[in-house]
């Protein structure tokens, strides 16, 4: 008896496919290197998507460039336009070439694009770095989350997502230490010292050829075996569990981007793009504002550095919550509570007058949107199946970007409708967030299932 089942376990693993060896695996120190590399790719595209926001606000107030209102948002707005487009190239490339070459590519796109920037003399050649600095963080961050998230075994698989969105946190606080600490204190040329550390990840970049495989899906998905079966076998190695042989991968069907509008993907592919639209529109027209709008409330641009520094340090704790929540109680409530939350700490933020209250609320915001962004990451990639899930994560957050180029265009209007101050901003993005929590609520639930191949 002992023996026949013996015999039938061995016979069970030996066709298992290359993904299910994958998805069975405990948490393991491949595991956490995959994620810490990627990571900190991610941490500097965060770094730079908060680095303009206090770069914006030190060019207005430098005598040579001397930025009204609308320049300004353009400065803000022309990186997520390049964002969009990156967004929508990087997913479909990532389908064809490889996560880890689109991903090592985009490292060096916006890291040569930071030293562009931080050389420009004119506000055409702010706009124009700024555009292929957005080229490069668009395509990055949906490629990384799709790669953590097929190399994820399946009990560990929304967590590990949302620690990977963790490392926003870190990149923006980075940001903003460096807005509170570099650009006051090293003169006019305080931002362009800053860009020239945004220029960092190209250092990165000769890291990520080393120590990120690609994803074993992929390399399947192009014939390539061999390749694929040594990087299982590192995280095998890794969990302790001995290879065994699985069957040759089928050949994936060609990618057809039209079946994200097909009868079977439909209804998710417009609740997603839903939510991404509404989460970016809130987050980047609160944040990429939030130290002018201090700086205008407190007349201070240094405290508004000070304070926005502060109010950033919250988003850790909201990730770590987050990443918590999205294994117990799954992607779909534990997005849409974290939206609700941010609706009503938006709606306190545009109420606030004191710098306690401005903190207290702000930090509420930081830590619930930002733990919303990290579910809404880990989720998207899930939803769709291999052939599809680059090409898919990379619309979904192209279509957030849209929002994220409208939102800082409409903020100097919000001001004008309040009289200057923050109400009527931070309330219209508190109606945005109920909003994206109404559509996150009709996205299918996938905690605890298997990546579809």
């Amino acid at each position: 008896m002992n023996v026949v089942s013996s015999k039938n376990t061995v016979q069970t693993e030996r066709g298992l496919s290359r993904n299910a060896r994958l998805d069975r695996l405990s948490f393991n120190a491949a595991h956490r290197k995959l994620l810490v590399a990627s990571g900190i790719g991610w941490a500097f595209d965060a770094m730079d998507v908060g680095l303009v926001s206090f770069v914006v606000a030190a060019i207005a107030a430098d005598p040579h460039f001397n930025l009204n209102a609308t320049e300004k948002s353009w400065v803000l707005s022309i990186g997520f336009v390049g964002m969009a487009i990156g967004a929508a190239l990087g997913g479909c490339f990532a389908d064809r070439v490889g996560r880890k070459t689109v991903f090592t590519a985009t490292l060096v796109i916006f890291g040569l694009a930071n030293a562009g920037m931080a050389c420009s003399w004119t506000l055409t050649a702010l706009l124009i770095a700024r555009f292929i600095i957005g080229l490069g963080l668009g395509a990055e961050l949906p490629v990384a989350s799709t790669l953590v998230s097929e190399f994820s075994p399946t009990r560990h698989r929304g967590r590990m997502t949302v620690l990977l969105e963790s490392f926003w946190a870190v990149g923006w606080i980075i940001a903003a230490a460096i807005g509170a600490f570099v650009i006051p204190n090293t003169g006019d040329w305080g931002w362009r010292w800053a860009l020239l550390i945004g220029a960092l990840p190209l250092l990165y970049a000769v890291v990520t050829l080393a120590h990120i495989p690609e994803s074993v899906r992929f390399l399947e998905s192009k014939g390539r075996e061999d390749e694929a079966e040594q990087a299982v076998r590192y995280f095998e190695q890794a969990s302790g569990v001995a290879p065994v042989a699985s069957p040759k991968a089928e050949p994936l069907p060609a990618i057809r981007t039209r079946e994200l509008f097909g009868h079977q993907y439909l209804a998710r592919t417009v609740a997603i793009w839903l939510t991404w639209f509404f989460v970016n529109f809130s987050y980047y027209g609160a944040f990429t504002w939030m130290p002018s709008l201090l700086a205008d409330q407190f007349g201070s641009l240094t405290s508004s550095f000070g304070y926005t520094l502060i109010i950033s340090l919250a988003q850790l704790p909201g990730y770590f919550l987050a990443a918590w929540l999205v294994e117990i109680w799954g992607r779909r409530r534990t997005l849409s509570v974290f939206l609700a939350v941010s609706a009503v700490a938006a709606f306190a933020f545009s109420q606030a007058g004191s710098v306690v209250a401005v903190i207290g609320f702000g930090m509420l915001l930081s830590a619930s949107n930002l733990g919303a962004w990290g579910v809404l990451y880990a989720v998207t990639p899930e939803i769709y199946p291999t052939r599809l899930r680059g090409a898919a994560s990379g619309a979904a957050a192209a279509v957030g970007r849209v929002a994220a180029i409208i939102a800082p265009l409409l903020v100097p209007w919000f001001l004008t409708l309040s009289g200057g101050n923050k109400t009527v901003a931070f309330v219209i993005f508190a109606v945005a967030f109920v909003l994206g929590c109404i559509a996150a609520l009709c996205l299918p639930e996938r905690k605890g299932l298997d990546l579809e191949d």
